[in-house]
């Protein structure tokens, strides 16, 4: 057999072709039909096929885009899908990437609720936006008793917030009966005085389902209903991608369950860990404090000298003073006793009337020279006590409470330097210029 004309190809390059020109002629496409063989491997990709009552194909929803689909995807439900037409090269299997699922019949719902969500916001229903109290004082939950739902927000309150007080008031959360449900719920609350707006909140949550599972949440009345409410409402329905008109009529949406808990209450182990670090940095401030307060202290005590000290030697001074000037006194009368013997010696030589005249005048010279010395000697050491007496009244405190001052003292005889170590009623020494008085504090001023 001859070989032919045409190219040859191998396997490998016949199916990249055949991918290629699928890929490239189809594009695009939406397809309808019921689920079945739905596989969820390990890797997170979701493997199925979709068919209908003549045909099948192979379908492929990798896992960037499988976590999009809010589908449940169960063997036998009836979906609408998006995707490109491929080849899978390795097996040769024609088959299907899907990149969005949804139930048939969604295109209708999700008409219904852009007009209901446009007629809304255009009313200002989702204009709510106040502020939730952080934690509130009360909790009241609308949700399931029975559902994940609220085994997630009560394990997450208990983990962060154990004081938190929480009311649960189970609605139905799916179906015709659980928006008139929640909306009566929704009311009865608001109706009853005891609760506090400002203090108060209430979460409405349910978990994740398909549109139709959660369109009880894209109610008119119930939006409405959560825009007029006088308690501050929070929603969170459903997964992070679903959102409602009740998430938007709310005053704050949380993307799950479990993140509304974290968002309505503080963790208690990061607050511990604050108030820690808190108790930490003041011990060390405080530590700080003491130690630079002690060493000023050291340093104020080694430069203060007791008044009693100073007087002692003000004391001894003087007492070195006057012992100083008895000497001097007592020297110079040695000398003139002295030169009185030696005149008076020399007086017996001599004309005794004469000389007596003369010493006589002499010594009446010489005594008034000695009275006067003694007198200038006396005013001078005077002067000195004086001054050293000044010096010493300007150091002592009885000085300074002779000029209006007061010593204050409490009942254990402690000196009282501020106002605010009394107390109103406590007894008081006050040690005056001239004698003591005991008072009683009133009232006390910190300036």
């Amino acid at each position: 057999m001859s070989a032919p004309n045409a190219p040859l190809l191998s396997v490998s390059q016949l199916n990249l072709k055949a991918r290629k020109a699928l890929e490239n002629d189809l594009g695009d496409v939406w397809v309808e039909g019921e689920l079945s063989n739905v596989s969820r491997p390990a890797s997170g990709h979701i493997y199925f096929t979709l068919k209908d009552d003549r045909a099948q194909v192979r379908c492929a929803l990798f896992r960037q885009r499988a976590r999009f689909v809010s589908a449940p995807m169960r063997d036998g439900d009836q979906v609408k899908l998006r995707g490109r037409v491929s080849l899978f090269e390795p097996r040769g299997d024609y088959q299907l990437i899907a990149d969005a699922v949804q139930a048939a019949g969604l295109g209708e719902l999700l008409a219904a609720y852009e007009r209901l969500k446009a007629q809304l916001e255009g009313e200002g229903v989702f204009a709510n936006a106040r502020p939730l109290p952080f934690p509130p004082r009360k909790l009241l939950i609308l949700s399931s008793a029975s559902g994940a739902a609220i085994r997630d927000v009560l394990a997450v309150l208990a983990a962060r917030w154990p004081l938190a007080d929480v009311t649960l008031i189970p609605v139905p959360v799916q179906g015709a009966e659980a928006a008139p449900a929640m909306i009566s719920a929704l009311a009865l609350l608001n109706r009853q005085t005891r609760l506090d707006p400002a203090q108060d909140a209430v979460l409405i949550t349910r978990g994740g389902g398909s549109l139709e599972d959660l369109w009880a949440f894209n109610n008119e009345h119930l939006a409405r209903a959560i825009f007029h409410s006088r308690l501050p409402v929070m929603s969170a329905v459903g997964h992070e991608v679903d959102v409602t008109l009740a998430d938007f009529a709310a005053d704050m949406r949380a993307p799950t369950p479990s993140a509304a808990a974290e968002r309505l209450v503080p963790d208690q182990h990061a607050l511990k860990r604050q108030l820690q670090q808190a108790e930490q940095r003041l011990q060390r401030a405080l530590q700080t404090r003491l130690e630079r307060d002690s060493q000023r202290l050291d340093a104020l005590r080694a430069r203060l000298r007791h008044p009693g000290e100073r007087l002692a030697h003000q004391r001894q001074h003087l007492q070195a003073l006057t012992q100083r000037l008895a000497r001097a006194m007592q020297f110079t009368l040695s000398q003139q006793q002295r030169q009185l013997g030696q005149l008076g010696r020399r007086l017996a030589s001599q004309d005794m009337a004469r000389l007596h005249r003369a010493e006589s005048e002499r010594i009446e010279r010489l005594q008034r020279r000695l009275a006067s010395a003694m007198q200038r000697q006396l005013e001078a050491r005077q002067a000195r006590l004086h001054s050293a007496a000044r010096a010493l009244n300007a150091v002592s405190p009885l000085a300074v409470l002779g000029r209006g001052y007061a010593i204050a003292q409490d009942e254990q005889g402690q000196i009282v330097r501020r106002a605010q170590d009394t107390q109103p009623g406590q007894l008081l020494k006050l040690k005056l210029g001239e004698g003591r008085l005991n008072v009683e504090v009133k009232r006390r001023y910190q300036k």
